[in-house]
């Protein structure tokens, strides 16, 4: 469903990856792994327009989408959580929801029932909610468009473990849809997807089935720092 063939992309003419390839079938899911600073959200907006491309393509369904804009993308249904969450503060939790509400299986009663705590804050202004809260929301947000691929930029980060734990619950019961999931936790990261990628220096160090990696606890401490006590 999205290709990206050989792309070297960044900031202005500053290179941030070089030479990344990657395929996602429909329904599929890749982890995307590695240490801070070596491309991974560079990455994922890459996918969705906001970096200079220098070489290579991106190809959605088919159509190459290399020169379209971020908003275009979305509309193809590409569905995004940015690393800020960028909610609205000023609108309550369900205007947040229906802001870019498009037709399709995720309505606001399924979100709510994916996140019944979001339900009972929907009357809450967005900067009236905690960091957990405005995750779930930023994530219930995306699927409300009703994307065929969620694109997730550390959803865990900072959150404390109880919040990691719903979102991680949540995440396992999302279906219809594929899925690209940068973050640190990569254990769990590995343990809800199936393939998984792993960039060093802004080029592809590991690609490979995710439950191969998380196997491997050595590979794993080489590339991420993962400890096996951590995997325990």
């Amino acid at each position: 469903m999205l290709e990206l063939r050989d792309i070297r992309s960044g900031y202005g003419d500053a290179i941030v990856l070089d030479g990344v390839s990657l395929a996602v079938a429909q329904n599929g899911s890749v982890a995307v792994l590695g240490r801070n600073g070596v491309g991974k959200s560079t990455l994922l907006l890459t996918i969705m327009g906001y970096t200079r491309l220098h070489r290579g393509a991106i190809a959605w369904a088919g159509q190459d989408i290399s020169r379209l804009a971020p908003h275009q993308r979305a509309r193809l249904g590409i569905g995004w959580v940015a690393q800020e969450r960028e909610i609205f503060p000023s609108l309550t939790l369900e205007e947040n929801l229906c802001v870019a509400a498009r037709p399709g299986p995720w309505s606001l009663e399924r979100v709510y029932s994916l996140f019944p705590r979001l339900k009972e804050r929907r009357a809450n202004l967005g900067n009236q909610l905690s960091g957990g809260e405005q995750q779930m929301l930023a994530i219930a947000r995306a699927l409300m468009i009703n994307p065929a691929l969620l694109l997730l930029d550390e959803p865990l980060e900072g959150l404390a473990p109880i919040i990691v734990e719903e979102l991680v619950a949540a995440l396992r019961n999302v279906e219809g849809m594929a899925m690209i999931l940068v973050e640190q936790h990569a254990e769990i990261a590995l343990s809800l997807t199936e393939q998984a990628l792993v960039i060093e220096r802004g080029r592809i160090a590991h690609a490979g089935p995710s439950a191969g990696l998380l196997a491997d606890e050595r590979l794993l401490e080489r590339y991420v720092g993962v400890q096996a006590t951590e995997l325990s």
